[in-house]
């Protein structure tokens, strides 16, 4: 059974993206083992200088390089990355599995993302849209696409 890991930067608070989020933690554990590791956000101002913003990026990027499982593919939420359908995110996830990378871990940043290394050095920069979205919003999108490429391989009647 594959592992999926999703190590985020914030923490949950709206009781309605924890619902949505418990809701496919427990569809998903049908289908891998699940982990969620959230992470604290770095603190800035208001209107945060550039500087600023690259200092919070690079020390949130050395806490999640302290999490990251070792040995596995790395998926990085990036609104520059590559857009893929949902049977293309199927097919990855048993790319990965074919390859021996049986642990895969997405990555999602905070308000600000991901530092540029980061992404760099991720096997796959995945973009959910090129719209903008609450970082909280794209993990329940990114929970609801990892199921749904597992019930694209299970061929369920859940993707129509």
């Amino acid at each position: 059974m594959q592992k999926i890991t999703v190590l985020c930067v914030g923490k949950l608070k709206e009781k309605f993206y924890a619902d949505a989020q418990a809701e496919y933690v427990k569809r998903l554990g049908r289908c891998c083992k699940l982990e969620l590791l959230e992470l604290p956000e770095q603190r800035l101002p208001e209107d945060p200088a550039p500087a600023q913003i690259a200092q919070a990026l690079e020390a949130e990027a050395a806490a999640i390089r302290e999490k990251l499982p070792k040995g596995g593919a790395v998926v990085a939420l990036a609104i520059e990355g590559k857009p893929c359908s949902s049977e293309e995110l199927a097919r990855r996830l048993s790319d990965f599995a074919v390859a021996g990378k049986t642990q895969v871990t997405f990555l999602i940043g905070g308000s600000f993302g991901l530092s540029q290394e980061l992404k760099k050095s991720a096997d796959f920069r995945l973009s959910m849209s090129p719209m903008t979205f609450p970082h909280h919003m794209a993990r329940i999108m990114l929970l609801e696409q990892i199921y749904r490429a597992y019930q694209i391989q299970q061929g369920t009647r859940y993707h129509k």
